[in-house]
């Protein structure tokens, strides 16, 4: 039992948020050379809903 729990906590802890970032980084990248695409919508309102999930606080542009 503890060993399951050990590895539920590892993936809500680290795994999640690696995913948003990633996502977030590639949907960045497709953007940068195609220009918005409804994948690159689909990928930031995906990590948008995941960071509302998981409590993180979303970074705001600077600019």
């Amino acid at each position: 039992m503890l060993p399951k729990m050990i590895a539920r906590w590892a993936v809500a802890a680290i795994a999640v948020p690696l995913a948003i970032a990633g996502a977030k980084k590639v949907s960045e990248r497709i953007e940068a050379r195609r220009g918005a695409t409804r994948t690159t919508r689909l990928l930031r309102k995906g990590v948008a809903t995941a960071e509302r999930l998981t409590g993180r606080k979303r970074r705001r542009l600077a600019w």
